[in-house]
């Protein structure tokens, strides 16, 4: 803050788990209504669901002031990315 450097962290501040979450669910909202525009299998539904409770373990679990598990949350997004891809694949597949 003192040399004028700009963050969503700083903007945030002690809310920064509510715009998190306020954030997610407009991603699987976005995510839910495109898998519905494309027609797409119930099993895309299922990883929804799935990383969507990835998505809220990791909000709800991680420690702002640490670092380091802020930095193990952040890695685990690949496992966020991975369920939707799945969802993706296997919804196609059953549609």
């Amino acid at each position: 803050m003192k040399v004028g450097v700009k963050s969503t962290a700083l903007r945030f501040g002690d809310s920064t788990k509510e715009w998190t979450t306020g954030f997610g669910i407009a991603c699987i909202s976005s995510l839910a209504l495109s898998g519905y525009n494309a027609d797409i299998g119930w099993p895309y539904y299922a990883f929804l669901a799935a990383a969507s409770g990835q998505l809220a373990w990791q909000i709800w679990t991680v420690n702002l002031t640490c670092r380091a598990d802020c930095n193990r949350k952040f890695v685990s997004n690949k496992w966020f990315g991975a369920l939707i891809f799945s969802g993706i694949l296997f919804g196609r597949v059953f549609s």
